[in-house]
């Protein structure tokens, strides 16, 4: 006879899993020997490691007893059962490892690939991580209510930064977010903007086409705002656009 340590040696566990199986109904706990402790026989081990067992595969506990009285018919679909909520499971977790992926590769949380490669060719020009971050929060936005026309997006602005005066412009916008609101240098800026959409109007870039893509008033008024709130003169270079003929900053158009 075994006492309830040398009993959770032989099947492996711990004497308070004993105990909690115990609580539970699953292994029959014996009445005190003379001597006031419970003894253990031969069985009582089979029985735990069974128990152990079942528990180890996966098997939840409230399951356990009924699969331990069941036929061989009846255990083998009972395992089946447990063996697809197993399956499901694992797929979840694979979903979630793929989640803390995203998050740990930073500007891939909630944008495709393309947006990705994006935002790295904008480090590759020397931008500051400030106006990275706020080109993210924007696409963020346009991924999350236009994903189908992300990749068209994402090809237009390849094409934009293949340009040097383009990528140029991003540079001198770059060094301009701290400007205030007075700053004379603003209707410069103005001025390189107008010429460089004037300037693609008129001549787009060979083999490109451009694509037909509608961006939302509601949308474009909220990333305008974002804009607005966030670069010092940016009120004025609106007004500074106006002036030349041009509305709006996400959605730019010919006024």
């Amino acid at each position: 006879m075994l006492t309830i340590g040398e009993l959770a040696s032989y099947a492996g566990v711990t004497i308070r899993t004993v105990r909690h199986y115990h609580t539970k109904g699953l292994l029959p706990e014996p009445e005190r020997d003379h001597s006031g402790y419970r003894r253990y026989d031969a069985r009582a081990v089979s029985e735990l490691i069974r128990i152990r067992t079942l528990a180890e595969a996966g098997v939840p506990l409230a399951r356990v007893e009924e699969l331990l009285d069941a036929g061989a018919e009846e255990f083998a679909a009972a395992v089946a059962d447990i063996d697809r909520r197993l399956r499901a499971e694992i797929r979840e977790r694979q979903q979630h490892r793929q989640r803390i992926a995203q998050l740990a590769a930073g500007d891939n949380l909630a944008l495709p690939p393309e947006a990705a490669a994006y935002l790295a060719r904008l480090r590759e020009i020397g931008l500051p991580e400030r106006l990275i971050e706020g080109e993210r929060d924007a696409w963020i936005l346009v991924a999350a209510q236009m994903p189908q026309h992300m990749a068209a997006y994402m090809a237009l602005k390849e094409v934009q930064l293949d340009d040097p005066e383009q990528s140029g412009f991003y540079r001198d916008l770059a060094a301009a977010i701290d400007w205030e609101a007075d700053d004379p240098r603003i209707p410069a800026l103005a001025d390189q903007l107008v010429a460089l959409i004037e300037a693609d109007v008129a001549a787009p870039p060979e083999g490109w086409e451009a694509p037909d893509l509608d961006l939302p008033d509601d949308l474009a008024d909220l990333l305008d705002a974002v804009f607005v709130d966030s670069v010092p003169m940016a009120r004025r270079l609106l007004r500074e656009l106006e002036e030349r003929g041009w509305t709006g900053w996400t959605k730019l158009e010919r006024g």
